[in-house]
């Protein structure tokens, strides 16, 4: 079941990739950006953010630091501000950056709220229209502690967006992620990456056959919560 679509993360091989992503409150849709740019940074790509949740109070302070970090780019705009206005001026900073990939932050918002959720829907017609074929992912965070309740986090965002793939954060506590299947099946979409920890490089492309080795591993001598490891 996990195998059945592919998890490679896509790419433009016509010029920038634009990446949005998407998910809740909390569930660590920030850092998840700085993971996947700390990555493609390392896989020598020239990466660019982009500071779509004007929606939050230091939201965009946040993810600035985290490109200090990372050591890329971001585009921001101002707190309140119409994200899609900054979807474009991103889209053509980053061209003009010669820049591989930029990836878009965007409001965490409740999936019951329509009218964030036709936000989202014109950030993502503005990137068709700026970018040569994108966005190339619309990659939903769930968080894996949230059990059922993350399908119906996936169902509702899938009515609103096309979504590409997946990416399930604190896979590293007790949560052994079985929702996977439920979410997979619900969107018809792959997971592509799998957060194990904190640490700026534990956020890792999914490897289905290690998820289920471990998923079915034996716990009868496991004794306490770090012993829990998915990976």
């Amino acid at each position: 079941m996990l195998t059945r679509f592919s998890s490679e993360a896509v790419f433009n091989p016509n010029g920038l990739t634009v990446y949005l992503i998407i998910g809740v409150n909390g569930v660590g849709k920030t850092t998840t950006i700085a993971k996947l740019a700390r990555r493609f940074v390392k896989d020598g790509k020239k990466v660019v953010l982009a500071a779509g949740d004007t929606f939050r109070a230091a939201a965009i302070d946040q993810l600035c630091i985290w490109g200090e970090r990372v050591g890329v780019d971001v585009i921001r705009g101002t707190e309140g501000g119409d994200p899609g206005a900054l979807v474009f001026d991103a889209i053509h900073a980053a061209k003009k950056r010669e820049a591989d990939l930029l990836i878009v932050d965007t409001a965490g918002r409740m999936h019951v709220k329509t009218n964030l959720m036709a936000e989202l829907k014109k950030m993502q017609k503005i990137a068709e229209k700026e970018s040569d074929g994108g966005p190339h992912e619309i990659l939903l965070v769930l968080d894996a502690t949230t059990g059922q309740n993350a399908v119906q986090q996936a169902k509702l965002f899938k009515e609103a967006l096309p979504i590409s793939g997946l990416v399930v954060t604190k896979l590293d506590g007790t949560a052994k992620g079985g929702v996977l299947f439920a979410v997979e099946e619900q969107i018809s979409a792959p997971v592509k990456f799998i957060g194990v920890g904190e640490k700026m490089d534990d956020l890792m492309p999914f490897n289905p056959e290690q998820f289920l080795e471990a998923l079915f591993a034996d716990d009868s001598e496991k004794t306490k919560q770090s012993d829990y490891l998915v990976l």
